[in-house]
């Protein structure tokens, strides 16, 4: 396809207090190793593709307020997880892999396609977020849904309209999740608008519109991916602001120790019935038929040498059989922990 270029911005220009000749023009042998290097360059970032330089926005929160934002999500991942874990009956791990801001043309530019992308609401916060699932992990929850072990199979460039109509199923649990999740802060309702198959469709915003993105790594059986969930900027502010009022519960005295329990001497008389007895064993249910008198039932010489001393119905102690004075007796040898 035609190659478009676009015009330096002012910020990417390199200073230096040498200034180059513009009389002095590159060598031209040497512009396909420039632009070879141009084009191998690698790209750092906490998510899996990185949205281009002029699309990247300053923070829009404070360290605090970030750190906040995070620990929120931190707890949204984990309540998630358990929730699709039942849901698909198979353990589906989640975690959070980062917070970012971005602009949303540089937003659906940084995202692959194609992918699943949902688009829901959360009344009565205004604006449109946005929940993407990548094919592959798609196709691993709508196989698990299906019936299907949930492995990643063929690739396939697309989902069909079944897998469609059941990953619509995971966006409601998803999108209600983070509504439950941030109850404490506003009652919130999920509302879903409809699905796409390609972020070049998606006219949600503005193109310079702010948005946060959390960035969740998923894992279900050998697939592994990351879930992206997109929020307008301006639809969090009132979030924001009751996450920031909130203070920490401050730590309540320690409680007292608690006084060691006295006997009670009402129970001096009370008489609980002691029984000792041997541990039984298990023979097949026709030779229990075939029993009459005088037939002899082998017992294991360890178990005979046990006695398991009981109070009041319940094993208290382990003991050894003997005599003592021509009478049945037995020696407590430990204590039975339950």
């Amino acid at each position: 396809m035609p190659l478009i270029s676009h015009p330096p911005h002012p910020s990417h220009l390199s200073h230096s207090s040498h200034p180059a000749d513009p009389a002095d023009p590159a060598d031209p042998a040497d512009i396909p190793s420039l632009a070879s290097q141009a084009n191998s360059a690698p790209s750092k970032s906490p998510f899996k593709r990185a949205a281009p330089a002029r699309d990247a926005r300053p923070p829009l929160l404070s360290p605090c307020q970030m750190r906040r934002w995070q620990l929120h999500h931190e707890g949204f991942a984990d309540a998630l997880a358990a929730r699709l874990s039942l849901f698909l009956r198979a353990e589906l791990t989640l975690s959070l892999a980062g917070i970012q801001s971005l602009s949303y043309q540089g937003m659906t530019e940084s995202w692959p396609e194609p992918a699943h992308f949902t688009l829901f609401k959360t009344e009565p916060l205004r604006g449109v977020s946005i929940l993407q699932i990548p094919t592959p992990l798609g196709l691993s929850i709508a196989d698990r849904l299906m019936g299907g072990s949930g492995r990643s199979g063929p690739a396939r460039p697309e989902m069909g309209a079944i897998e469609n109509a059941l990953l619509e199923q995971v966006a409601q649990l998803v999108a209600a999740e983070w509504c439950a999740h941030a109850a404490p802060l506003q009652e919130l309702k999920p509302v879903l608008l409809g699905h796409e198959g390609s972020a070049r469709f998606l006219q949600t915003a503005p193109p310079h519109a702010a948005m946060l993105v959390v960035a969740l790594d998923a894992a279900l059986g050998d697939c592994r991916e990351q879930i992206q969930i997109a929020f307008p900027f301006a639809a969090l502010e009132p979030l924001l602001r009751r996450l920031a009022a909130e203070r920490p519960a401050a730590p309540g005295p320690e409680p007292e120790p608690s006084a060691p329990c006295a006997w009670n001497a009402s129970f001096d008389e009370v008489r609980i019935p002691v029984t000792g007895a041997w541990r039984g064993w298990e023979v097949p249910a026709r030779d229990v038929l075939n029993l009459k008198v005088g037939d002899v039932l082998r017992m294991d010489p360890a178990a005979a040498s046990q006695v398991e001393v009981r109070l009041g119905g319940q094993a208290k102690f382990q003991g050894r059989p003997g005599l003592v004075a021509g009478n049945w007796a037995v020696e407590i040898a430990e204590v039975v922990k339950h």
